[in-house]
């Protein structure tokens, strides 16, 4: 067994929590699915005791490898198991899961089953296992989760965390109702996060560089098993893309969530067979999937944190088999970077690259644009896309949009000029109206944060005290549009056209345009032009007036006049009129009689339709044979 398979077994096999911790690649998966299997073997467990164990997933690849291994591992026992991931029939899914005994599901798909299959239920749930723990906590998954979570007992349920940087989230661990876990990290005092066969680099190469560095790797290891990640699927499609069209000489493959889930597993079990290929992901591929013999794992955009960096590096170097990765950083990136390793216990070595050994594919990436619409289209989605991931990460130490150089990694991109980023102007004018705000604030409270006063005698009230200013209010845009004024050239031609309410003479009259005065009346005193009543008052009208109107009882009229009341009857009234039995017997045979003359009136009329359909069938044939005649006797007298 594995290190952390030998330090969970032990508490997990006597029905205790257990947050796992161990380093990727190191056997987790066996570690969750042996108590899952031993402990529904030893209550017994059978199709009808329904769901026993529950295993959640981030995502559908590492859920479909999940329940492969359970397949092995659980072929001599009687146990039904079930593989919930989204891109599969709903329906087939829903006619079977209500007999499952263990489901491992992805956290959407479960939910969906949760508030659409009517015979789904989980009240016998034994065990809930959340893999890759720390991605299912997070802002991502948190809705769904606690949604899942509200429908799942919590007393007599056993629960097991584990992944490879493990949450400890007081917060995390109570959402889940835990009693007394058993935290094991097997590898806590070991001196590196990630396993020892690994090595691990990184270089510092301008943002422009980038893919001239990337093309240049995969044209000096063609014989290598590559996976690249990127921050963004729209990135992934666009590199995808253009190294196909630059023929690097080995194959080239693409997954990320966008796509469609047979393309997405076709893609996965190509990569795992072959031997010389790249792969460009996002980090949909980062977290538990088992791509066997990776040789490179290359990071060419900083990973958001050092969690998301150990599980990217973690497809490679497992079971103690070697591996290497390589981190692309720019110089801005550097220091933060590497400083948050360091904390982590991530050794990492900088090497450093021969600029002359780097070939540039600039040219041909203009080319490409220039050619293809849809080549430029992609480039600029993922020139603004690889901005935004920058600009929403919250590490603002490492992540900084002021110093991407626009310009030239459009250019690197061959994109003739840097597209319009929205979202930063937004944010800019946001952060440009909370500064006009604060001067405003300062100048009305003055500098001891108290409101300024009028210095002027004239503006004092009747006791003697100045006038405080009045703040200053926001003027919106339309505001200033009816605040402007005209200033077209016109402007002056129009004022004498235009004519003053009462005022000007006989001439103007008839020639000016006389305005309407539309202003609107305060409804109040409209309404009640001797004295507005009051907030109470109105509400004492409204209630006298829905009073007046009586109940929501529907009202008919006999002839004279008079209105006729109808109401609900009462259970005993109902029961008074005769046998409630005796009452429904009546009204089924009633109705039957009536559903059997409709089937004889149907029947009548299908039968009708099928007589007039012969019937025009043997017109069509008579007039078709009387044609065939016709013919026949004119190529004759021809003859």
């Amino acid at each position: 067994m594995t290190d952390i398979q030998k330090g969970s077994l032990p508490y997990s096999l006597s029905g205790k929590d257990v947050l796992g911790a161990a380093k990727t690649g190191s056997g987790k998966t066996l570690a969750f699915l042996i108590p899952i299997v031993e402990k529904l073997y030893r209550a017994k467990w059978g199709p009808m005791d329904g769901i026993g164990a529950l295993i959640i997933s981030p995502t559908r690849e590492l859920a479909l490898q999940i329940f492969e291994v359970l397949r092995k591992i659980g072929r001599y026992y009687t146990f039904s198991a079930g593989l919930l991931i989204g891109g599969k029939d709903l329906v087939q899914e829903q006619e079977r899961v209500a007999r499952m005994n263990i489901l491992v599901c992805t956290p959407g798909r479960l939910l969906q089953h949760m508030d659409q299959t009517p015979d789904f239920t989980c009240d016998n749930l034994q065990i809930l296992v959340l893999d890759e723990a720390d991605r299912c906590l997070d802002s991502g998954f948190e809705k769904a989760l606690n949604a899942i979570i509200a429908n799942l007992p919590t007393e007599g349920r056993q629960t097991l965390l584990f992944s490879a940087t493990q949450t400890k989230s007081v917060k995390d661990l109570a959402r889940l109702s835990l009693t007394d876990p058993e935290y094991v990290n097997v590898h806590e005092a070991s001196e590196s996060a990630t396993p020892k066969s690994l090595v691990q680099r990184y270089a510092v190469i301008d943002l422009p560089q980038k893919l001239d560095m990337l093309f240049s790797f995969l044209k000096t290891h063609l014989k290598a098993k590559i996976l690249v990640f990127a921050s963004s699927c729209k990135q992934i499609r666009f590199i995808f893309e253009t190294f196909c069209k630059l023929h690097p000489g080995i194959p080239l493959m693409h997954m990320h969530g966008k796509q469609k889930q047979p393309k997405r597993l076709a893609i996965f079990e190509t990569f795992c067979r072959k031997t010389a290929i790249c792969l460009f992901a996002t980090d949909l591929a980062a977290r538990g999937l088992d791509f066997p013999a990776v040789d490179w794992v290359i990071q060419l955009d900083c990973p958001e944190d050092v969690s998301t960096y150990i599980h990217r590096v973690g497809r490679t170097a497992r079971n103690d088999q070697p591996g290497n990765a390589l981190l692309f950083l720019t110089p801005s990136e550097e220091p933060g970077m590497l400083e948050a390793l360091a904390k982590r216990k991530v050794q990492i070595e900088k090497i450093r690259v021969n600029p002359s050994k780097i070939k540039s594919v600039r040219q041909q990436m203009v080319m490409f644009c220039s050619k293809d619409p849809e080549i430029k289209y992609l480039g600029q989605k993922a020139f603004i896309s690889y901005i935004r991931s920058v600009h929403l990460q919250s590490n603002k130490e490492i992540f900084d949009v002021s110093k991407i150089p626009f310009e030239a990694y459009a250019e690197s991109m061959g994109l003739p000029g840097a597209p319009v980023i929205k979202f930063l102007k937004k944010s800019a004018n946001v952060a440009k109206n909370a500064i006009r705000q604060r001067a405003k604030d300062v100048a009305y409270l003055g500098l001891d944060g108290k409101p300024e006063k009028e210095e002027s005698s004239s503006d004092e009230e009747d006791d003697g005290e100045p006038k405080q200013v009045a703040k200053p209010t926001v003027v919106t845009k339309i505001d200033k549009m009816f605040n402007a004024k005209n200033k077209t050239v016109l402007s002056e031609h129009y004022t004498k056209l235009r004519a003053e309410d009462g005022e000007g003479s006989e001439d103007e009259d008839f020639f000016g345009i006389v305005r309407k005065n539309h202003d609107v009346e305060d409804v109040k005193t409209a309404i009640y032009p001797e004295a507005a009543p009051t907030k109470k008052q109105l509400q004492k009208a409204k209630q006298k007036e829905l009073a007046s109107r009586g109940s929501a009882q529907k009202v008919e009229f006999d002839e004279d006049g008079n209105p006729l009341v109808h109401r609900l009857e009462t259970l005993e009234e109902f029961e008074a009129k005769g046998s409630i039995a005796e009452r429904q017997a009546e009204h089924l045979s009633k109705q039957a009689l009536g559903m059997l003359s409709a089937d004889v009136e149907d029947k009548g009329i299908a039968k009708a339709k099928r007589r007039e359909k012969r019937l025009l069938a043997k017109a069509k044939e008579r007039a078709a044979l009387a044609g065939e005649d016709e013919g026949e006797g004119v190529s004759s007298s021809y003859v």
